[in-house]
């Protein structure tokens, strides 16, 4: 049973410490069990590290680094399983991304104990089932599949991928973002897109038409990217394409986005699948509206139409095009809309959210 101010010995298992949402929330969520008193284990198979973490850290990615490929995965293997074996962890969560399905099966059957609960945090379940419906059951039997979102837990039901399912959100500090928040951030008017420009899942290239298409850039209110990534350079041309080449700024990585949400007059988010999107919670706890494609899954599960944002028919472009315009145009839809923006996303707070988690390992865990 766990509760406050218990020696509970939990493991965190990422992909790594940085750069994603999965690995945001693993990271939060170390802090948030390491204060209620849990003994918290990180476990990560990549060398990256930028999210502040709470616990003991375990880096797989450290070991063996100039081994050969079949070398270097067997000592990693067998430092996490001796790992485990010393530690006798009471319950296992597991962030990563699972597409290799022996690995997969070693690691359920052979290192992780029952009570692991693997998270699904993206539209795409290739990302984290085998497309075996059976294989999948086989896989993640006697084991707890937690998604992120309504719609995501619904589909592994209707298609039988686990027997076990539950759904908690992704957490965000409330607290911590009204600090970072407050950062100077000096810039001329402009809307925000925000993600990583490494696949094509967050359709840069669909927002950058869009926005050449729209009313913003004869109002003189730029687009600001922020991110980085192989497809950057492509966005870059796009943008001197379609005549917006001065409008669109390309900001790259920052540490600290939430001044920017702050300032933004909208964020917009174009992607083609989200899990749950941060980028939608994060800036709504500033108070910036958002205008976001109805993709699977996530946007209709936060954003209420016409209160806190709009909903935007699923890669209509056309549609897209007139919501942006919407905002810039319509004061008295756009302020309704951001006086409700911080309060809308109240029930994501880690406060809440972990609360929750530590209900489910308290019901699970004997």
């Amino acid at each position: 049973m766990i509760k406050h101010n218990t020696n509970c010995k939990l493991a965190l298992i990422g992909d790594s410490l940085s750069g994603g949402g999965a690995e945001k929330v693993h990271a939060l969520l170390s802090i948030y069990f390491n204060q209620a008193g849990c003994e918290v284990h990180n476990i990560i198979f990549c060398d990256a590290i930028t999210y502040d973490f709470a616990g003991q850290l375990l880096n797989l990615g450290t070991i063996a680094p100039k081994a050969n490929f079949i070398t270097r995965k067997c000592k990693r293997f067998q430092q996490l399983k001796t790992y485990f074996v010393q530690q006798e962890f009471d319950a296992v969560l597991d962030f990563r991304m699972r597409t290799v399905f022996p690995l997969e099966w070693l690691l359920s059957k052979s290192v992780f104990p029952k009570k692991t609960f693997y998270t699904v945090h993206s539209g795409i379940l290739n990302y984290y089932f085998p497309k075996s419906p059976f294989l999948s059951r086989l896989l993640y039997k006697d084991h707890h599949i937690v998604a992120v979102s309504k719609a995501i837990q619904q589909a592994v039901v209707t298609q039988g991928l686990a027997a076990n399912s539950l759904q908690v959100y992704n957490p965000i500090d409330l607290k911590s973002i009204g600090l970072l928040k407050q950062e100077q951030c000096e810039q001329d008017a402009f809307i925000m897109g925000i993600g990583r420009m490494n696949d094509e899942v967050k359709q840069f290239d669909v927002l950058i038409k869009a926005y050449a298409n729209s009313v913003l850039p004869s109002k003189k209110i730029k687009l600001l990217l922020v991110g980085e990534g192989k497809h950057q350079a492509k966005y870059k041309a796009l943008a001197e394409a379609v005549g917006v080449k001065e409008q669109v700024l390309f900001k790259g990585f920052v540490a600290n986005p939430f001044p920017y949400y702050k300032m933004a007059l909208f964020t917009v988010l174009t992607s083609k699948n989200e899990g749950f999107p941060n980028v939608i919670i994060e800036s709504l706890a500033v108070g910036t509206p958002v205008v976001s494609f109805d993709c699977f899954s996530g946007p209709n599960e936060v954003i209420s139409h016409g209160s806190n944002g709009l909903l935007v028919e699923d890669q209509n472009q056309a549609q897209l095009v007139k919501a942006m315009n919407l905002f810039a145009e319509n004061e008295a839809l756009y302020n309704e809309c951001k006086r409700n923006a911080m309060d809308s996303v109240a029930p994501f707070d880690i406060e809440i959210i972990g609360k929750q988690w530590l209900q489910i390992l308290k019901n699970t865990v004997s």
